[in-house]
């Protein structure tokens, strides 16, 4: 029922109040009206507890200011009047359908009550009321829908548990009686394992006879094979006695043969050195790598090419490699130059690898030739090979890993021969020849530490 106060309030329906709570599908338009509205509005024009939700969105009004929006339209007479003032301006027509009191037959009941209950027009607490009763009528047939389809479900799931039902019994009835049959095949076959058991334990007992006596001539034999065993091991201990003599007389035969052979071999050694003191042979000035064809500096117009692969590894091998006798370390220089230091210029990275590298030279006195590639050089390189170091340059249509591999095959088997270079193509092809490999990388570090 609708309470209607006497005089003019009743005329225009300010003075109308609902006799009860709005309905929940109503008020929620409601606040949707007002989260909308909200945004249009300065802060000034907001009732003081709304003011902290002036910067929310539409979405966030409603969630988190929702009871508070719906209790300042209800008491709040200005608030609700600048409220209606935007639903007029954004729905017009259905504000105005509202205040004429002919709300269109096709709108919503609940968009019709949610304008009826902020516009105020005579009459809206009826609009109101019969907005909830129809919102409750659906509910009932969407509930009386709901549990029809439920019914419908539910018997359905019935009639399939039934057939389910009947087919389990059926299955377990089958499955009874092959139960049955399988009992019976049993007992018949207990029966007769029952009669293979004791045809088993009469064999077993003529076993058991039969392994006695087989027992007793096995200790027979056993015997015998003991005592053949203790003879086996006498003659197989003066077997041992004998080879150890001879091994003995074979160790004394080799000592004397090893001391004329050793006799022998310093006879000879002293015999090469009184023949070079008597012949006053030089030392040797020239070594195999000076025979190699290749481009010495300022003869010819080499060019440069790009390093290859790099990795990394322990200078401490290096130091190694460079204490054998007679070493030769060959270096591929813009392998390891483009390593190291590959943002400098060619001169400045050959003469810094070359410094470095007559170091090495005059701290290992190892012999040290360094290649680089020259088929791409556009004049001759003008350039003194630093003390103790051969650099080379390969001639036109070489490159600078030909050169290296024609060097490595020039020197004598037996030759330490040591390369340094990163290039898989150079270790792969040196190694072969019987060189060691060494990485880029290796020789950088070393280098680094005469720095």
């Amino acid at each position: 029922m609708v309470q209607q106060p006497s005089g003019g309030d009743a005329a225009d329906g300010a003075g109308e109040v609902l006799d009860g709570p709005l309905p929940e599908a109503v008020r929620r338009r409601v606040v949707a009206l007002v989260a909308d509205a909200f945004g249009g509005l300065t802060v000034g024009e907001l009732p003081a507890q709304l003011r902290q939700y002036a910067r929310f969105t539409p979405s966030r009004r409603v969630k988190f200011a929702g009871n508070a929006m719906a209790a300042a339209l209800e008491s709040d007479a200005v608030f609700r009047q600048r409220i209606a003032e935007k639903l007029r301006s954004g729905q017009p027509e259905l504000a105005g359908s509202v205040e004429s009191g002919a709300p269109p037959a096709a709108a919503d009941p609940v968009d019709v009550a949610a304008a009826a209950y902020v516009l105020r027009p005579p009459d809206w607490a009826k609009l109101v009321a019969a907005a909830g009763e129809e919102a409750q009528r659906a509910d009932a047939e969407r509930a009386d829908e709901a549990g029809r389809r439920e019914l419908e479900r539910l018997r359905a799931e019935l009639a399939e548990a039934k057939e389910r039902g009947r087919g389990e019994h059926e299955r377990l009835r089958a499955e009874l009686e092959a139960a049955r049959k399988d009992a019976e095949s049993l007992q018949r076959k207990l029966r007769s394992a029952l009669s293979d058991v004791k045809r088993g334990e009469a064999a077993l007992r003529k076993g058991q006879a039969e392994w006695e006596a087989s027992r007793a001539e096995a200790d027979g034999r056993l015997s015998a094979a003991e005592s053949e065993n203790r003879r086996l091991k006498a003659r197989l201990g003066e077997a041992e006695a004998a080879v150890e003599a001879g091994r003995k007389a074979a160790r004394e035969g080799r000592s004397v043969e090893d001391m004329r052979l050793r006799l022998l071999l310093d006879t000879v050694l002293e015999a090469a050195q009184g023949l070079r003191r008597e012949l006053a042979l030089p030392p040797a000035d020239t070594h195999p790598a000076d025979g190699v064809d290749a481009v010495r500096p300022g003869r010819m117009s080499p060019r440069d090419v790009a390093a290859r692969a790099l990795s990394e590894t322990d200078p401490a091998l290096l130091d190694q490699l460079l204490g054998l006798p007679q070493v030769h370390l060959v270096v591929d220089g813009y392998n390891v130059t483009k390593t190291g230091y590959p943002t400098m210029p060619l001169e400045k990275q050959r003469l810094r690898l070359l410094g470095g590298l007559s170091a090495l030279a005059a701290r290992t006195g190892a012999e040290v030739t360094c290649v680089f590639d020259g088929a791409e050089l556009a004049a001759p390189v003008l350039l003194a090979p630093p003390r103790g170091v051969r650099v080379l340059f390969s001639k036109a249509g070489v490159t600078a890993d030909e050169l290296i591999r024609q060097l490595v095959r020039a020197e004598p088997p037996g030759r330490p021969v040591v390369v340094v270079s990163t290039d898989r193509e150079v270790a792969d092809g040196v190694a072969r020849s019987g060189a060691r490999p060494v990485a880029s990388a290796m020789l950088l570090k070393r280098l680094s530490r005469l720095a």
